[in-house]
């Protein structure tokens, strides 16, 4: 279910999350989306061998929860995502359930704006993005 927080009704330190457990279903399909083909994602052989030593998700991946959370919970719908700062701080690997949540940090009233920390991090709570968005609400 989508919500749709009207802009008067949000204040600054509101907070939403998800979790989803990321598969090897959704890394192939963000490859065959976005057209990613980077070994360390999809290649289990090339992965051993590197710092990782296994495969993991895209970045990208993980941050698309943050669009998720801003465009059906909080804010909502009517939502227009205007910018995100990400700082990729650990690795997700298949199997990891991730939560992204994104807390208000600053309102803009006259620009119908607002700031969110956005963060992600894994089953273990570990954090393994962090950021800061940007969204106009209307």
């Amino acid at each position: 279910m989508v919500q749709d927080i009207p802009f008067a009704d949000i204040k600054i330190g509101d907070k939403a999350s998800m979790s989803k457990t990321v598969t090897e279903y959704d890394v192939y399909t963000f490859a065959g989306l976005t057209g990613d083909f980077n070994p360390v994602h999809v290649n289990a052989e090339f992965a051993k061998n590197t710092m990782f030593k296994e495969r993991i998700a895209h970045g990208m991946l993980s941050a698309g929860f943050i669009s998720a959370v801003l465009g059906t919970t909080l804010p909502g719908a009517n939502t227009i995502y205007l910018g995100q700062e990400l700082s990729f701080k650990a690795p997700v690997k298949i199997g990891d359930t991730v939560t992204a949540t994104v807390e208000v940090i600053e309102k803009i009233e006259e620009k119908h704006r607002l700031v969110f920390r956005t963060t992600v991090v894994n089953q273990e709570g570990t954090l393994v993005i962090d950021g800061k968005a940007t969204a106009l609400k209307k």
